[in-house]
């Protein structure tokens, strides 16, 4: 396969752009955004060991003629919302400066927030690194846990350009699981940046409805391949640094990343170390802006120590959800009138709230307290994949605040709560 330079990307852009592909303008094109539903498994690979150039067997002639159609607008220039095992990210040619503005206007994304590339191949990753080589300090972890929901950071080379990194000098990167987007970045023989697919700020989408709702008449084409199997944005590490770093907890855990060779001493931004100079120049995105947000007030109820939370006795699972209850009360003296709850317990000692089958209310009355939940705390990555999903229903729901009780930091609990304190404006202990 080749790759090509961000002179030739951005040249063949414009000789294969046509009337109905609109031009760069500082404001975001309008487009009738097409949906199409294409099926993972029919995306398959002869061998799962080979990272080095794997090819796609694809049986689905629809599925083939769908990656087609949306390769030919990101070799165009365009961006594509797609499907990961994380979340869906809108995608745009790594390699194309005016592509990665066109992310950015879509998703009105602050300008000095990075980008994470994706690729399909360890020869796409080394053909747009300096030197056109690996660091060594990477080699266990790419063995491990590639492909899947790791981003790495790489130094930089010339042919990425600085709207993809804000003018750092390292890239971050990720060679994703997913069927879908890995199909698809072979298609166009193009690395992909490809950030959250949803409006700066909201909760990241996990369901081609989301994009849909966030990003319709903005983009041109989504692809939808179904919920994305973990929920939760990548984990991202900067082995360059020493010791290596967390800079964001996601996809694979931090226990999981400290038992691979040379990754013992690894940190965790935020917990074991802070660094205000990097989080004012970020290297990776979701260190420096609030995220994850919906329109509604988000309270978080975090119990006790956070390592007591995911094995909670049902005295303090009653104390937790009590908390939100009288919080619920005081709230409604103040005027609000409509709450949402995302469990992570099930013990209901007390039916104190409006239940989706209260035979007290007629249908047409609003429910007063609406319960979306999440998963046990004890297996978050239960959690994980439905939190996002629940923050959007919730506020779909129209309610004014929603209350979110909090879980362990053990495991993939770690990027759950990173998530939830980014989205929380208050949290009650």
């Amino acid at each position: 396969m080749t790759y090509l330079s961000p002179a030739a990307t951005n040249s063949g852009a414009a000789a294969s752009s046509s009337a109905s592909l609109p031009q760069p303008s500082s404001v975001a094109p309008l487009f009738t955004t097409l949906l199409e539903k294409i099926d993972p498994a029919s995306i398959t690979y002869t061998s799962t060991s080979d990272l080095e150039d794997p090819v796609p067997i694809i049986s689905d002639p629809h599925t083939r003629q769908v990656l087609e159609s949306a390769a030919k607008l990101l070799r165009a220039g365009q961006v594509v919302g797609m499907p990961t095992e994380t979340v869906y990210g809108l995608a745009a040619n790594a390699l194309d400066s005016v592509a990665a503005k066109r992310i950015f206007e879509a998703k009105n994304r602050p300008q000095d927030n990075p980008l994470i590339v994706h690729v399909s191949s360890l020869k796409m990753l080394r053909s747009m690194l300096k030197d056109n080589t690996i660091p060594e300090v990477y080699t266990e972890l790419i063995k491990a846990y590639w492909p899947g929901a790791l981003t790495l950071l790489f130094p930089r080379s010339a042919l990425i350009p600085n709207e993809i990194t804000c003018a750092q000098p390292t890239v971050a990167v990720r060679f994703p699981s997913h069927p879908i987007t890995r199909a698809l970045i072979t298609a166009c023989e193009l690395p992909l940046a490809a950030p959250s697919a949803n409006s700066s700020g909201k909760p990241s989408p996990t369901l081609a409805s989301h994009v849909m709702d966030d990003l319709a008449g903005k983009i041109p084409m989504i692809i939808d391949g179904g919920q994305c199997s973990f929920g939760i944005e990548s984990t991202v590490v900067d082995g360059l640094r020493v010791p290596p770093a967390i800079l964001r907890p996601g996809g694979v855990t931090y226990e999981q990343i400290r038992m691979v060779k040379g990754m013992e001493g690894v940190q965790v931004y935020k917990k074991h170390f802070t660094d205000v100079a990097m989080e004012q120049t970020p290297t990776t995105p979701g260190m420096k802006y609030r995220h994850y947000s919906p329109e509604a007030e988000v309270v978080l109820v975090e119990y006790g120590a956070s390592s007591d939370v995911g094995s909670k006795t049902s005295d303090a699972t009653t104390a937790q959800y009590s908390v939100i209850l009288k919080e619920i009360d005081r709230l409604k003296k103040e005027g609000k009138r409509r709450f949402g709850i995302l469990r992570t317990s099930f013990s209901l000692t007390a039916p104190l709230i409006s239940r989706e089958s209260s035979s007290s209310l007629p249908e047409s009355q609003p429910r007063e307290v609406i319960e979306f939940p999440l998963g046990q705390g004890s297996k978050p990555e239960d959690v994980a994949r439905e939190l996002f999903k629940g923050l959007r229903y919730l506020d779909g729901q129209k309610v004014d605040c929603i209350f979110v009780e909090g879980i362990s930091e053990d495991d993939e609990g770690l990027a759950v709560m990173n998530r939830l304190r980014k989205a929380a404006s208050r949290t009650i202990s």
